[in-house]
């Protein structure tokens, strides 16, 4: 029977392949730049709302010490107190614009008594890649408009730290409020808020994203048809082996010879005219 040779242990594996490619494809990897064309809309969303918006005061947009979420991050929030500029924290190994920086995380207490931590912006490392001399946040009370950001996630967990490295200042790998609550010993609400331009205690602001789409749809496309494609061609040999001449077949009469085979006729063919030749003198 010729349905034998799918079992064949070279066929399962090839299947085998295929359809683990496939499914990857279709289950994993579209849905995955699916998502991130989704996020990537939500966020222009944001931002362009961001840009004609006026600024709400942070209870109103996140009541009751509320996190934000996606829905939330980029609006324009306005809030009023003073930096604790004690508690600050410096965020390392940024990159701002292709080179390296690093980002001044500053609590901030309200005027009803709640800390919330303020990403004041960036500096450039000095000639010796350490934190260089920068400008201490405004003493007092001052107004801030700031944009709501979901704090970073570090997969390791790791919580800031000072050594020598550091020159005795805290530093963390991620920009989270928790990591800088622990640090500090202070409460601090869910998010940051970061400047922009022209605000009491920035240095220099972060740039905002761009606001195209990306190229996440398109590649999630291209996955979807890779994995068509790959279901396709193992279709085509399956199909190409059940009839009669297949390279899998038993027959050697009507087996088709492989590329390997022709190659090698081709090589051993000038060896043989030359015995043929030998032979002749």
């Amino acid at each position: 029977m010729r349905l034998k040779f799918l079992l064949r242990p070279g066929w399962l594996a090839l299947t085998l392949v295929v359809f683990a490619f496939a499914g990857s494809c279709f289950a994993l990897l579209a849905p995955w730049q699916f998502t991130r064309s989704t996020e990537r809309e939500t966020q222009n969303a944001a931002l362009q709302a961001s840009f004609v918006g006026v600024p709400k005061p942070l209870g109103e947009l996140l009541p009751d010490g509320a996190a934000p979420d996606e829905r939330a991050q980029w609006h324009l929030a306005t809030v009023t107190g003073s930096y604790l500029p004690d508690a600050e924290v410096i965020a390392r190994l940024r990159t701002v614009q292709g080179e390296a920086a690093f980002e001044v995380l500053t609590p901030f207490k309200q005027a009803d008594g709640t800390v919330i931590l303020v990403d004041r912006g960036y500096v450039r490392p000095n000639a010796k890649s350490r934190v260089p001399d920068y400008a201490p946040p405004p003493t007092g009370t001052v107004n801030l408009v700031t944009r709501i950001r979901v704090d970073e996630n570090d997969s390791k967990g790791r919580d800031a730290f000072a050594d020598a490295s550091t020159d005795g200042k805290l530093h963390s790998y991620v920009v989270d409020s928790r990591v800088v609550g622990r640090a500090a010993k202070l409460e601090i609400r869910p998010g940051y808020y970061q400047l922009d331009n022209d605000q009491p205690g920035v240095l220099k602001a972060l740039p905002l994203p761009q606001t195209d789409a990306g190229p996440f749809f398109s590649y999630a496309l291209q996955w979807i048809a890779f994995g068509a494609m790959a279901l396709f061609g193992w279709a085509y040999f399956t199909i190409r082996e059940l009839k009669p001449g297949g390279a899998l077949t038993g027959s050697d009469k009507q087996r088709r010879k492989s590329v390997a085979e022709i190659l090698a006729e081709d090589e051993s063919a000038p060896a043989s005219q030359s015995e043929k030749a030998g032979q002749n003198h």
